[in-house]
């Protein structure tokens, strides 16, 4: 009767997660209402009651408003604006440079924001004014920014990775080392689809840099240098064992803040912004994660996942086949499902799969956040197309930017192949 109940719940938040209910309330709702009749009220209500707080105490989640809160200082103090200029710099003289510029700055934006949405506007606003100007193709221009926004949550802090790892009980610098590697891959495969565009498409993507405003290597340097600075004290003291995950986001937040002040950029307008910011956005984190720990002790209970792993383990599936059905998984859920409601609905189930079959949880985690950004840009729910659509709609209509994107979709499937085939891909920096 449990495991029944543990079925009638998962397709109850299926329903649920189709008629578009918020995913924490889907959560709590199908937990409450499971426990319910398994064990009673009482003791549902008394999960309720302990759960929130055990989910919430852990002291490793605190990384993720350090690290949000040092994006969004960064983003409201300008303190990233000269990185699409420093990245003109180097990559100006290629074909499509401006567009690959874009994709550089975004990965460089990453690494001090760890958010998606944010990466995406922030160089929306910067780079796809320069490149229609530059003679692109609106809809190419749109989709390249949208498509280079998804590195923000690939290259560390990655808040979707500090959620991954506190759930998987992992290492989550150990996770941040692997998605330096898929990150910077992801980078190159969206500058070769650029390439090559520009190759076949001219009219597309020109050829010849056209319209780029001139910026001297020592300006450039001098526009980056906060990011650069913020980058060596994090992640220098944070892969040297100097920080941990938790430390390193609260050096990092301080770090941006004394930067900001110093340089005259962060007044009271933009600390009130940023403060404001990583309220709503921690809220909107942890009340998911309370509905997904709530619905992992519902599944625990009632037998689902120990049936499931015994019904995956009796089909004996080979890895290719495994990694197969996971794949399509994320990307069906991707469709309709935004990142962290898609990864906490379905690690109770996935996880002791993984433990199973003795994947890496490292290795799964940068993987998982791969397949997950990738819903970021596809229809009909991708935030990445929408947030690029609020700030450049006067370029391009929704569907030329799903358009757009179209081509970066295919690197990135090339890019999931390739770390399923060679897990070492991930796993080459973590030991």
């Amino acid at each position: 009767m449990s495991v029944a109940t543990g079925f009638y719940g998962l397709i109850i938040l299926l329903v649920l997660l189709a008629l578009r209910v918020p995913v924490a309330l889907a959560l709590v709702s199908v937990s409450l209402g499971g426990m319910t009749m398994m064990f009673g009220w009482n003791t549902a209500i008394g999960m309720l009651s302990s759960t929130p707080y055990e989910f919430i105490a852990k002291w490793t989640l605190s990384a993720v408003p350090m690290f949000l809160l040092m994006g969004f200082v960064c983003y409201h103090a300008g303190l990233t604006n000269g990185l699409f200029n420093a990245a003109k710099v180097v990559f100006r003289w290629l074909p499509g440079g401006v567009a690959i510029s874009s994709i550089f700055a975004s990965s460089g934006f990453a690494a001090v924001s760890g958010s998606s949405v944010a990466c995406s506007a922030a160089m929306g606003r910067i780079a796809i004014p320069e490149m229609v100007k530059g003679g692109y193709k609106p809809s190419f221009a749109c989709g390249t920014i949208a498509a280079g926004g998804t590195i923000g949550a690939l290259i560390p802090p990655s808040i979707l990775m500090i959620v991954y790892g506190v759930f998987a009980q992992v290492s989550i610098t150990q996770v941040f080392l692997g998605g330096i590697t898929i990150g910077l891959l992801t980078a190159v495969s969206y500058c070769i689809v650029i390439l090559v565009v520009s190759w076949l498409r001219p009219d597309i993507v020109p050829r010849e840099a056209v319209g780029a405003r001139e910026v001297s290597p020592r300006q450039a340097l001098l526009d980056i240098w906060p990011v650069l600075a913020l980058g060596v004290l994090v992640f220098g003291g944070l892969f040297s064992g100097f920080f941990t995950a938790t430390e390193a986001g609260a050096v990092g937040a301080a770090g941006a803040i004394l930067i900001g002040l110093v340089l005259r950029r962060l007044n009271g307008r933009a600390m009130k912004a940023a403060l404001l910011e990583t309220l709503s956005t921690t809220s909107a984190l942890l009340i998911i994660g309370v509905g997904a720990s709530m619905f992992t002790m519902f599944l625990s209970l009632s037998g689902v996942a120990g049936y499931i792993t015994g019904a995956v383990s009796g089909w004996d599936p080979t890895y290719l086949e495994l990694m197969l059905v996971v794949v399509l998984i994320y990307l069906f859920l991707g469709l309709f499902m935004e990142p962290f409601g898609a990864m906490l609905v379905t690690l109770p189930v996935l996880l002791p799969v993984f433990e199973l079959y003795d994947v890496s949880l490292i290795w799964f985690g940068v993987l998982l956040v791969k397949l997950l950004e990738i819903g970021m840009i596809t229809p009909p729910v991708g935030m990445n197309i929408f947030v690029i659509k609020g700030v450049a709609g006067q370029y391009a209509s929704l569907m030329d930017i799903f358009r757009g994107v179209s081509t970066f979709l295919v690197a990135d499937i090339l890019v999931v192949a390739l770390v399923i085939f060679y897990p070492q891909i991930v796993l080459v920096l973590t030991g």
